[in-house]
């Protein structure tokens, strides 16, 4: 079997334009990729896409372990193909993946009808590399799926943590699922996490659950009231879904839309695409510069001999950092440590 053909920057944007799964697959590779002629193809590609980007409804989607956010986002989804005709891709920022490979695999095999469908499109970051390097690939990947014509965009943490934050930098609207029983999940759920989320969503409110379902809406509803009043003015409504009776996912839906109608009416949502504009052009200056940095031959070849040193405490952190930031020619840093 031959190679496909390798694909010049205009076939790129061109089969991306036309909604082509095949090509829009083959750039988010393209994209992943660390190679440097990749690299430089992948931008000429964004490049030539970028106008026909920034279209959609960017909703990242976050949850406690167990909580279901495959089953969720399957259902959500499904009601967002079927009822209301849209053209829905899934996106997973996953920084656990290069220990284990990560889930967003099994979690396409518990997506079945999505994965199946013509109007949805899945794909996993990449496994292997730091938070910085997933979250870039997951935001071009973004820019190519709003060029190949999907109107909403989920974007899944599949890790735990600084994921979260990621997440929350690279969309319009940011929902936390949690599971009844808030008693517990209270206790360890953290309250940045709470306040990043633009609505909560208590999952599994089924059968012998709804007692609990509603006790735990009560519950994080009073903890949100010792929040500070969230910056888009918006309030932080507390939702019962079940994924699988189908139930609670038009009201979800429902209130996404409204938040994004206030905000674009209140100016918030423009803004806040800016700030995340301005935000990934200065993760990208810093990830580029410690790129070069580790790259640099006489960094290299002194660094071994500065981390024993430091490791054996005859080096501070501060001066060893100076002094391979002199060899490698960036700025010397002249603040105190």
């Amino acid at each position: 079997m031959l190679p496909p053909k390798r694909l010049s920057a205009a076939d790129y944007a061109a089969g991306v334009l036309a909604g082509s799964r095949t090509v829009l697959g083959r750039a988010i590779t393209l994209v992943e990729s660390t190679l440097p002629a990749d690299q430089a193809l992948a931008e000429e590609v964004l490049q030539a896409v970028l106008p026909h980007t920034g279209h959609s409804l960017r909703v990242g989607i976050t949850g406690v372990p167990g909580v279901g956010k495959s089953t969720f986002i399957e259902a959500l989804g499904r009601y967002l193909v079927e009822h209301r005709g849209k053209k829905l891709a899934v996106l997973a920022v996953d920084p656990s993946s290069q220990r284990g490979g990560g889930s967003i695999l099994g979690d396409k095999t518990r997506m079945p009808w999505l994965a199946a469908h013509p109007a949805a499109f899945i794909r996993p970051s990449p496994a292997g590399g730091s938070l910085g390097g997933v979250a870039r690939a997951t935001r071009e990947a973004l820019l190519l799926c709003e060029a190949a014509g999907h109107d909403v965009i989920f974007v899944e943490t599949v890790g735990v943590g600084q994921s979260e934050t990621t997440v929350h930098g690279m969309v319009d609207f940011f929902l936390l699922l949690l599971l009844a029983g808030a008693g517990d999940e209270l206790q360890g759920l953290k309250r940045g996490i709470m306040e990043m989320a633009d609505a909560l969503c208590i999952t599994k409110a089924d059968e012998g659950n709804e007692p609990a379902a509603r006790r735990a809406r009560i519950d994080y509803q009073s903890a949100l009231h010792l929040f500070p009043p969230p910056p888009s003015g918006q309030p932080q409504p507390v939702l019962l879904t079940s994924a699988v009776r189908g139930t609670g996912l038009a009201e979800v839906w429902a209130v996404v839309e409204a938040y994004a109608t206030a905000t674009q009416q209140s100016g918030y949502f423009q803004q806040r695409r800016q700030q995340q504009q301005l935000q990934w052009l200065h993760q990208s200056i810093a990830q580029a510069l410690e790129a070069r940095f580790y790259a640099d031959a006489a960094v290299q070849a002194r660094l071994p001999t500065v981390q024993q040193a430091v490791a054996a405490g005859r080096l501070t952190p501060f001066a060893a950092a100076t002094e391979l930031l002199a060899l490698s020619g960036g700025a010397r840093v002249t603040t105190t440590p």
